[in-house]
């Protein structure tokens, strides 16, 4: 039986290492965020000038080209208390199911 559960565990171990990818920079997306790689996931590093500071949280603002899935002009406001720290000193948005639902929004721990 324990070895049941540990070919078990392993084998849900490879699924979320499947279902999510790492970044440019080296660490891996959370997999409730993003499903795919890097030429089909959801979450993409995104410019800092998509992404300013308002009184309840972060506006981003996403052109075409700033993000692989986006089409159209899209803007996401993220309140205080939403991010996710990012691993590295950029922002990242993750957009599920369409381009217009942001899924999880990572922004550097000291914000903009």
């Amino acid at each position: 039986m324990p070895s049941a559960l540990f070919a078990a565990g392993a084998f849900l171990g490879l699924l979320t290492h499947v279902e999510a990818h790492p970044t440019a920079s080296g660490w891996t997306y959370p997999p409730a965020c993003c499903k795919g790689d890097h030429a089909t996931g959801d979450c993409q590093a995104i410019p800092g000038r998509d992404v300013s500071k308002g009184r309840h949280g972060f506006s981003v603002v996403l052109h075409p080209g700033d993000h692989h899935l986006v089409t159209k002009r899209q803007r996401f406001l993220i309140p205080y208390g939403d991010e996710i720290p990012s691993g590295d000193n950029d922002f990242h948005i993750c957009l599920h199911p369409t381009e217009e639902h942001m899924n999880c929004f990572f922004a550097p721990p000291d914000g903009v």
